[in-house]
């Protein structure tokens, strides 16, 4: 990044930040932080992986590995249940799959109680 294309400080919006490595800082508060990530790069180095390891991706299908209790509901969701075309969030709790569940509706799943069918 060039000095002029330096972003404020997010603290305090002081204009003389300036890079040390791969950190922005800013000399009048003393606030460090990442630069954001470039619209070039994508931005989307998140990984998130399965109860055993395999990378999952928006729209694939998943299988629940255990059976998991929901509020509301007498019976849970039992385990081998089918979940198909999931999307990746940043969830709350580490709540990072936003589904849809035949007979509960639409939820969020942790990727460690599933598995990539």
């Amino acid at each position: 990044m060039s000095e002029d294309s330096l972003p404020p400080c997010p603290e305090c919006s002081g204009v003389h930040t300036y890079e040390m490595g791969a950190l922005l800082v800013c000399p009048e508060c003393g606030h460090e932080w990442s630069p954001p990530a470039t619209a070039e790069g994508g931005g989307e180095d998140r990984v998130v992986r399965d109860s055993v390891g395999n990378v999952l991706a928006d729209g694939d299908t998943v299988t629940v590995v255990r059976t998991l209790k929901v509020k509301g509901s007498p019976s849970g969701i039992k385990a081998g249940t089918k979940v198909r075309n999931i999307r990746l969030v940043d969830g709350v709790d580490g709540h990072d799959i936003d589904c849809r569940v035949d007979g509960f509706g639409a939820m969020q799943l942790k990727s460690g109680v599933v598995k990539k069918a």
